[in-house]
């Protein structure tokens, strides 16, 4: 059994994993109230909040898979990338854990964890596979030939996609956070009603942008002020259409020329039913397979922490009391 602890933005997340891919418990705290007024996440009060939190979120993951510190046989938890005081509170509690259980310890990639959020269902995916992770902080595809081992195959060149939806919601004034309000607003829009622009990357590589459409977007709602609730929904709509398409053209295209037929989709932005529903229509015309966690799983938790520890620590990797936060850690 092993405990998991994601403390990389702004969720604290506590979970118990029983041999790798049974969750026992998974507790998250969120903090959306907390940065809703402003917009976006605000990481002074992200590490605080999580400072607040961390132990009672840590007592009743414990408490609700029935074990105490003495049951457990390691820790995993978030070493990076991510918010640099956010992830110091996970790894402070964890190393303090460890030292005093006398348990061996990991750090993982928080982006390895959204991977390994995969896996916690059946069927999981088999090697090699294509992962489009993509959330708030992140929107990259990563070419996973062999367990542990990944190449990365194109990322964004300016937003993650996820703030691409946090800042448009900002413009429509819809609120924090971005994507499941948008969501929302967009099934009373036309997704056709306004063609946003779709970025192309003159050099050719299968990269992301979306600062051209959150600036094509401001533009219209500056053109068109005051915005009836009409016209908010077809903006969203419209937004999260193009959004969506970008998306599940770079990852097709990337899968047909490295002849990859399996593909992960995971990341918070993964929750998003247009983008399940397309990159599912998409994967089934060509006969692939397609893995993508539950909602729950693709957002930030310790589950998927905890999975991707266990990987790591079976192929014999442990960290030292010494270990520390990094928050632009590499996944390839």
């Amino acid at each position: 059994m092993i405990l998991g602890i994601e403390t990389s933005c702004d969720e604290t997340a506590a979970a118990v994993l029983a041999d790798g891919a049974k969750v026992l418990a998974s507790v998250v705290a969120s903090q959306d109230k907390i940065h809703a007024p402003y917009g976006g996440v605000v990481p002074e009060l992200a590490s605080r909040r999580h400072l607040e939190v961390i132990v009672p979120v840590i007592q009743k993951a414990l408490g609700d898979a029935g074990v105490s510190l003495a049951d457990l046989k390691a820790i995993a938890v978030t070493q990076g990338p991510g918010l640099v005081g956010s992830l110091l509170v996970g790894c402070s509690v964890a190393k303090s854990l460890a030292y005093v259980g006398r348990l061996p310890l990991v750090g993982v990639n928080h982006l390895e964890g959204h991977i390994f959020a995969a896996f916690l269902q059946e069927p999981s995916p088999a090697y090699p596979f294509l992962a489009l992770v993509v959330s708030g902080g992140h929107t990259a595809l990563y070419l996973a030939r062999e367990p542990l081992r990944y190449e990365v195959i194109g990322q964004t060149r300016d937003d993650a996609a996820g703030e691409a939806f946090d800042k448009v919601a900002k413009l429509l004034g819809l609120g924090y956070p971005g994507g499941p309000v948008i969501e929302l607003t967009a099934r009373s829009g036309d997704p056709k009603a306004i063609a946003f622009p779709m970025a192309q990357i003159t050099d050719g590589a299968p990269d992301f942008s979306f600062s051209g459409i959150k600036t094509a977007v401001s533009l219209h709602v500056k053109r068109n002020r005051p915005l009836s609730a009409g016209q908010v929904a077809d903006i969203a709509a419209s937004f999260q259409a193009t959004a969506v398409k970008m998306l599940v053209r770079k990852t097709v295209r990337a899968a047909l020329a490295l002849g990859v037929h399996r593909i992960v989709l995971t990341g918070g932005v993964a929750a998003n039913k247009a983008l399940r529903g397309a990159l599912q229509a998409e994967v089934a015309e060509r006969g692939w397979e397609l893995f993508i966690p539950p909602p729950a799983l693709c957002t930030d938790n310790a589950a998927m922490i905890a999975a991707a520890g266990h990987a790591r620590l079976l192929a014999g990797e442990r960290a030292s009391l010494t270990m520390n936060a990094v928050p632009d850690m590499k996944l390839a």
